[in-house]
């Protein structure tokens, strides 16, 4: 992933810092993020280690929306982290650069070329991210999980142009992401290893269909 300090030096990124009054916050995992700000206008930066954004539907059922790594970001105006049936959780110990959304959009900061590097890398990052929401909306309209797995999957090679992809994340996260039960997802995965279209070693999956 894209870094939102790229192009810029250490100097740079400490006076960026100072210039928009950052916050630095540390979580344990599994502890949530930000609780207290969840209503707040800010962007969060994943600094180090892993969070993810989870929607607790009404049944308590929790449901992956995104999986956040390092220079991964998020907030109320990017991920829709306000609704309150949302929960940021890290995975494992994470940092994270906490700003202010305001400063952002402050005109006065764009006399700083740091400062406007840091907003075209932003600007480029969130591209991807509604890149990713739309390929992702393509996953869930499929009704079978046969063709929501195809559908992954294609979607992964294409970004690599491998026989194989690798997971980014465990095989429950993927049955969360794809929105269906782990247990059927898993019988569908046996089902395409069957039929020799898959392998898969750990979190690599060999695309057997494209050697074809």
């Amino acid at each position: 992933m894209n870094s939102p300090f790229e192009g810029l030096t250490k100097s740079q990124v400490n006076k960026l810092f100072e210039l928009l009054g950052v916050h630095i916050y540390k979580y344990d995992k599994n502890q949530e993020l930000i609780p207290t700000i969840r209503n707040e206008n800010i962007i969060g930066i994943i600094i180090s280690g892993c969070a993810q954004i989870i929607n607790i539907e009404y049944n308590g059922n929790e449901i992956l929306i995104e999986e956040l790594l390092p220079n991964s970001i998020f907030g109320t105006n990017i991920s829709g982290t306000n609704n309150e049936n949302y929960q940021i959780i890290a995975k494992q110990d994470t940092q994270v650069v906490i700003i202010d959304y305001n400063k952002l959009i402050n005109p006065k900061n764009s006399k700083h070329s740091y400062f406007n590097i840091f907003i075209r890398n932003i600007f480029d990052i969130i591209n991807i991210k509604f890149k990713e929401k739309n390929e992702r909306i393509r996953i869930l309209e499929k009704k079978q999980i046969r063709d929501k797995l195809l559908e992954f999957f294609e979607i992964e090679h294409k970004k690599g142009r491998l026989k194989y992809i690798y997971l980014p994340f465990s095989f429950r996260a993927l049955a969360d992401y794809l929105g269906v039960n782990r247990s059927a997802m898993f019988r569908e995965l046996r089902h395409l290893k069957d039929e020799k279209l898959i392998e898969i070693t750990d979190r690599k999956i060999t695309l057997l269909y494209k050697q074809q």
